[in-house]
């Protein structure tokens, strides 16, 4: 057997924009998003329950689609990051990464030697896979959160570390950070997240931020390659046109 191929990771290394859908944590779900075509699905472990016990179902859902599953985790310790790609994780998001030492932490706990110091132990992701250890680390995905300013402040640091797939510049916590709770509209955050991506593209890195369907062209514009959206708005908004279609009709 070979390793499952990471669908993100392909979509970026041909130039392409990948998406990436969040809003669940069920492996049955999962499978009803996969007919969507996303390329991957986020899994919140940071926020949401997801937890050891529940990835690997939640993965082998993915597996089933061909989708990436990306994985945040709580914290950016060595353990709790390669305990989860040992659960079958093909990616891991790492929230307040602020600074190069901490980026590279990440790269630590995630890749096996010689890159990094990942513990040695064969994933769900390499079993019947005779060269596991050898192609694993071409295979896993690494974001890390871009969600602090003492991040943005520290950028130009933090992207010379090598072997971090994405930069993902997250606007809520990133505006709650400068003093804007809640406000992520204004105009100095958008200017700071704006700054942030041009300069990971700039860089020559990956960058990726979360989107809505009114935004995400500008942000490809920008340069953006890797896109976040939760598809519970979608619901809402089907749901409410239907509700007042309803309302139309009994109206005559």
């Amino acid at each position: 057997m070979n390793i499952r191929p990471n669908r993100v990771k392909q979509k970026l290394a041909a130039g392409q924009v990948a998406t990436i859908l969040s809003g669940t944590n069920d492996p049955d779900l999962i499978d009803q998003l996969g007919t969507l075509g996303a390329d991957g699905i986020w899994l919140e472990g940071e926020h949401g329950g997801v937890d050891y016990a529940d990835l690997g179902n939640l993965t082998r859902a993915c597996d089933l689609w061909g989708m990436t599953s990306v994985v945040r985790v709580m914290n950016n310790d060595y353990a709790t990051i390669y305990r989860t790609l040992d659960r079958g994780a093909q990616g891991i998001v790492v929230p307040h990464v602020n600074t190069r030492a901490e980026a590279e932490a990440v790269v630590a706990a995630g890749k096996f030697a010689p890159v990094g110091k990942r513990g040695m132990f064969t994933s769900r992701q390499g079993f019947g896979v005779g060269d596991y250890f050898k192609t694993a680390n071409d295979q896993n995905l690494l974001i890390v959160l871009i969600e602090d300013i003492a991040a943005v402040r520290n950028l130009d640091a933090i992207l010379a570390v090598d072997h971090i797939d994405v930069f993902f510049v997250a606007p809520s916590d990133l505006a709650t950070s400068m003093g804007q709770i809640g406000n992520m509209g204004h105009p100095e955050i958008q200017r700071t997240v704006d700054g942030a991506l041009t300069k990971i593209v700039q860089a020559g890195r990956v960058a990726g931020t979360l989107v809505t369907a009114a935004n995400v062209e500008r942000y490809t514009r920008l340069g953006v390659r890797v896109v976040l959206t939760g598809f519970f708005p979608w619901i809402q908004a089907g749901a409410k046109d239907l509700i007042e279609c309803a309302a139309a009709g009994a109206r005559g």
